[in-house]
């Protein structure tokens, strides 16, 4: 889908409903830095047949990884400051907003039946985006990840849909002290939120942060909407 700010496309792998019927659901998976949408699309074969009803689409960043020779980012982290960060995922909101609304109304659905799921730099612009967004999705849920800048919540703040945060102790690239910090900032402003800390894992996905991710699924895509299974 062209993003009418930016002119640049988001496409990328998909896995329909394992039911085969029209998707109830939909779970747009966010890549993380120097990746691309075939990374958190391996995630959809097995989420699929505990939720039979959703679609999966995990889109290929829109810009070329400039810190590796292959792979996409959302923006850059060559300058790892609170303002750059800042920065860079303001550019990339518009380009995900127009994603997100095109694969909406291009399935029929409405906002409270698409989750987020982003991993490490995904999970920051999936915060970012869907905490701004007019009407609340289904959920948002974020692996090894970060809020960016917290502070701009109060006054940013337009929808609050339901977050699950997980987040490994030992993490060497984003570290762990970053879930508190989001924990905290989003219970301040009122939006719900569950967290799993996960001693002992690195910067990655683990069986009990994604069995974790499945309930939270279950709870507010499934159940929340009237039953996307």
């Amino acid at each position: 889908m062209q993003s009418p700010e930016s002119g640049l496309e988001l496409d990328g792998p998909r896995h329909d409903p394992e039911s085969g019927e029209p998707a109830v659901g939909l779970i747009v998976l966010l890549h993380g830095l120097g990746a691309d949408g075939n990374d958190l699309i391996s995630l959809a074969p097995m989420l699929a047949p505990v939720l039979p009803g959703v679609a999966f689409v995990s889109p290929h960043a829109p810009f070329p990884c400039d810190m590796a020779p292959m792979g996409r980012q959302w923006f850059s982290l060559q300058d790892y400051s609170d303002e750059a960060i800042l920065v860079g995922v303001q550019k990339v909101a518009p380009i995900l907003n127009a994603f997100l609304d095109a694969e909406l109304a291009k399935r029929g659905l409405q906002e409270n039946q698409m989750a987020l799921l982003g991993f490490s730099q995904g999970t920051m612009t999936a915060l970012h985006v869907a905490l701004r967004r007019p009407r609340p999705c289904a959920a948002v849920i974020g692996f090894s990840g970060a809020l960016v800048k917290p502070a701009l919540l109060a006054d940013e703040l337009v929808s609050r849909p339901p977050v699950t945060l997980i987040h490994g102790e030992a993490d060497p690239v984003v570290p762990f002290p970053a879930l508190p910090a989001a924990e905290a900032a989003l219970k301040a402003n009122g939006v719900p939120v569950s967290v799993l800390a996960r001693p002992g894992l690195q910067h990655g996905i683990d069986q009990e942060g994604l069995e974790f991710a499945v309930l939270a699924l279950h709870r507010h895509l499934v159940a929340g909407n009237g039953g996307a299974a």
